[in-house]
């Protein structure tokens, strides 16, 4: 495993929705809040605008204080992924890949091997300690997305 790959965690989960219904969600910047599953986003203090590729916008953010952070999106395909970094470099993407029987499996990715302190992140077990604010915010993706009067 390269140092690179040692510094990114994925996680995956199937969702019951097309991919350009969950895609409206993650490019809507107004809406990170509701699927964030950290617990860490506070509002959006930028535009709504719907994000594209070399999109910015800034989330207030709370980890012990309050801060700021604007992020630029770097990778876009429409309905397919979305991927954003902040100043100091960690990245966070999303790739949909729409299956045969209509779901869509989504994965997300933290990569920290572009941070300015990626050293400092391997000590605070930044990788081991998203992973589970990741499953929770695919599950929350989940409950916005999904249809709850479809039994099919």
């Amino acid at each position: 495993m390269t140092a690179r790959e040692k510094r990114r965690v994925s996680v995956e989960r199937s969702i019951d929705a097309p991919a350009d219904k969950i895609f409206s969600v993650l490019t809507d910047p107004s809406r990170h809040c509701e699927i964030d599953g950290s617990g860490t986003l506070t509002r959006l203090t930028t535009s709504s605008a719907t994000l594209t590729l070399g999109s910015t916008f800034s989330m207030r953010m709370r980890i012990g204080i309050p801060y700021t952070v604007k992020n630029r999106v770097l990778e876009f395909e429409q309905d397919r992924l979305i991927m954003w970094a902040h100043w100091q470099g960690q990245r966070w993407s999303y790739r949909l890949e729409p299956q045969p029987d209509g779901t869509t499996l989504v994965r997300e990715t933290f990569d920290w091997s572009t941070a300015l302190h990626s050293k400092f992140l391997d000590l605070v077990g930044a990788g081991r300690k998203s992973v589970p604010n990741m499953e929770k915010t695919l599950e929350r993706l989940a409950a916005l997305v999904e249809d709850p009067s479809d039994d099919g």
